[in-house]
């Protein structure tokens, strides 16, 4: 049990695929302009890291160590032409706006990250757990990324809703006449919330760490004290 609630806490934060190894920016930067495709990537990369873990995790035994690279990446590249085809299917208009970015999934480090440092040395519980896990620690931060960026730009949240649900409507909870703010939807906007994130999460850490060091500090004091106290 204790090592599924550390596959759970690296995946959601300590090893956090974005605010911790910075890995996969380019479609993080990119579709991260509104919450709604943010969140469907993330989804879709979800789906694929969570199978694609499981997949390997049941195969590792019969891969040859030599060939694994290749087999890993015609595994992923197999599950993300699935997620690209029903995008295309089922949700087209958000399809034509993610664009390529969902076919990228592929290149994405994250992905095959997982796969050989995890699913190819772990069973198929813990490798599905990892995946999963990988994936909402992604889908939590650029979808809050998605949501800060568009707030900021348009004053909105969930611009672009229609494209799922059709009689939903985005939400305009600043006034109408708010001007927006486009730097925060361009590129120079991505980079500099998505660096505030980063810094918000390593002051978090530090100060963990600094109270874990001050609890120990605090307990050794106390036992040096109850030693003498007992002597």
């Amino acid at each position: 049990m204790n090592a599924y609630k550390e596959i759970i806490w690296n995946g959601a934060w300590k090893q956090n695929s974005i605010l911790a190894q910075l890995l996969g920016m380019c479609p993080v930067l990119a579709v991260s302009t509104s919450l709604v495709t943010a969140v469907s990537l993330g989804i879709a990369t979800i789906i694929v890291m969570m199978l694609s873990n499981l997949v390997i995790a049941a195969l590792r035994s019969f891969i040859p160590y030599e060939v694994r690279i290749p087999v890993f990446i015609l595994v992923i590249a197999s599950l993300v032409t699935v997620i690209d085809l029903a995008f295309n299917a089922f949700l087209h208009d958000l399809y034509l706006v993610l664009g390529i970015f969902i076919p990228l999934i592929v290149t994405n480090c994250i992905v095959l990250a997982r796969v050989e440092a995890f699913a190819a040395k772990n069973g198929i519980a813990a490798s599905s757990l990892d995946g999963l896990m990988m994936g909402v620690g992604l889908v939590w931060v650029i979808g809050l990324l998605g949501l800060i960026r568009e707030f900021i730009a348009q004053g909105t949240i969930l611009s672009g809703i229609e494209m799922i649900f059709p009689s939903l409507h985005a939400i305009q909870v600043l006034p109408e006449a708010y001007p927006g703010f486009l730097i925060a939807i361009l590129p120079p906007g991505a980079f500099f919330v998505l660096g505030f994130m980063v810094a918000g999460r390593n002051w978090l850490e530090a100060r963990a760490i600094a109270r874990r060091h001050e609890q120990r500090h605090h307990q050794h004091t106390h036992g040096d004290v109850a030693a003498t106290d007992a002597a």
